[in-house]
């Protein structure tokens, strides 16, 4: 049997979300020392896309532990193509600097949820 295509993976999921992102999988490349080194700038970089509407979601990988940090993360981006998103990916400060490097893979969002609830009296919320 041949690897099913991207057409054939909608048709069979007929009904379901098909949003088109990416994920970018970041990794150090020499120790956690630079990664720390860029944190701020790149943790400013991050929050720029968020506003801007390119995230879709980022954070920290821990270790099996799930304490431990060793400086890997990924983010989801919103973006027009593969090389656009490769482009978003390179801008972020801990791979133009060389602290981290990155894959950037295609992924199709079909199912999941998010709950917020807001409580009117308080003007507080909560994501679940």
């Amino acid at each position: 049997m041949t690897n099913p295509t991207k057409p054939q993976i909608k048709a069979a999921s007929t009904g379901m979300l098909h949003k088109d992102l990416y994920v970018v999988m970041t990794t150090p490349t020499n120790g956690i020392g630079p990664v720390m080194e860029n944190l701020g700038p790149h943790l400013e970089h991050q929050v720029e896309m968020e506003k801007s509407g390119r995230m879709f979601a980022a954070g920290p990988l821990w270790d099996d532990d799930e304490t431990t940090w060793h400086g890997e993360g990924m983010f989801v981006i919103r973006a027009k193509s593969l090389a656009h998103a490769r482009e978003i990916a390179e801008s972020d400060p801990m791979h133009k600097s060389g602290a981290r490097s990155f894959t950037v893979r295609p992924w199709m969002l079909n199912e999941g949820s998010v709950s917020v609830r807001l409580d009117y009296s308080t003007g507080k919320f909560r994501l679940d």
